[in-house]
């Protein structure tokens, strides 16, 4: 059993204009066949009614008309349908009359009457695969525009983080530099110890001490200055087991009141603080 074959939906809408009858339904069966609606017109008036009311993608319109002619009626196509491409039918004499329309843009192409069937539906053809083309671009236009405008508030967007961010870092650098400062000026000699106990920063007053007989250099491990006792009374600061260890440990015959902290807040875990206060005796 045959099924018959389904038509697609035709895509475009041709609207013809002609004050000839005849060449209207001329035009009808020869397009009948054609997957495009067809509409028909017998002057500009009524064309211009049937284009407020539908979506026409090409029309062709008879030169000779009685009131608008057809180069006025495509004119103002071209003013108020701008995408809508223009044929323009017309008879071997009427060539040089319609040349000038031609340049300035009224029309896609004019078509000489009697027209070959076979070129006309060629270049009907050829006509709506611009108009794709031309809307394609047109989309492709804004797509790119749109697409160019996003890219232009991601860029915003992206300064105005960068310039966030660069005055974190400065607020950032600004208060390391005064925490350095203060750290400096202490008035008990204070040791800056990393995660894996290694002395990262000095004061000024641990620059001066010496603890079993040694400066206190930056690079060298703490337990280079401190016995083994010593340090495993740091070990629960060390393994985070309690936050800080005060001790009283003797230093170069002085007895110092020391204090190992570990730091808190976003360095927790990355070092500890180490203070010595000479003990009055």
């Amino acid at each position: 059993m045959e099924h018959p074959v389904m038509e697609s939906t035709p895509k475009h809408t041709i609207l013809c204009v002609d004050d000839e009858k005849q060449i209207l339904s001329s035009l009808k069966r020869l397009l009948r066949k054609e997957n495009f609606d067809l509409l028909t017109a017998t002057n500009g008036e009524d064309g211009f009614k049937i284009m407020a009311s539908r979506n026409i993608h090409l029309v062709i319109s008879d030169h000779r008309m009685p009131g608008m002619s057809g180069i006025s009626f495509l004119a103002k196509v071209l003013e108020t349908y701008p995408d809508t491409i223009r044929i323009l039918l017309t008879g071997y004499t009427e060539i040089d009359s319609i040349k000038a329309s031609i340049n300035e843009g009224h029309v896609y192409k004019f078509l000489l009457k009697p027209w070959n069937d076979d070129d006309l539906k060629q270049e009907i053809r050829k006509a709506l695969e611009r108009y794709d083309l031309i809307q394609s671009n047109n989309s492709l236009h804004l797509m790119v525009a749109a697409k160019n405008k996003e890219l232009e508030q991601i860029n915003k967007n992206l300064e105005n983080i960068i310039k966030q961010r660069t005055r974190e870092l400065e607020l950032q650098n600004q208060a390391l530099e005064l925490t350095r400062i203060l750290f400096r000026g202490l008035p008990v000699a204070a040791i800056g110890v990393s995660y894996d106990r290694t002395i990262i920063l000095i004061n000024r007053q641990a620059e001066k001490l010496k603890i079993n007989g040694r400066m206190v250099i930056v690079g060298n491990a703490l337990a280079d200055y401190f016995s083994k006792d010593v340090m495993n009374k740091f070990l629960p600061v060390f393994e985070s087991q309690i936050n800080q260890v005060k001790l009283d440990i003797p230093v170069d015959n002085q007895v110092y009141g020391v204090t190992l902290s570990a730091l808190t807040g976003r360095f927790f875990g990355k070092g500890f603080i180490l203070c010595l206060q000479e003990q009055a005796v």
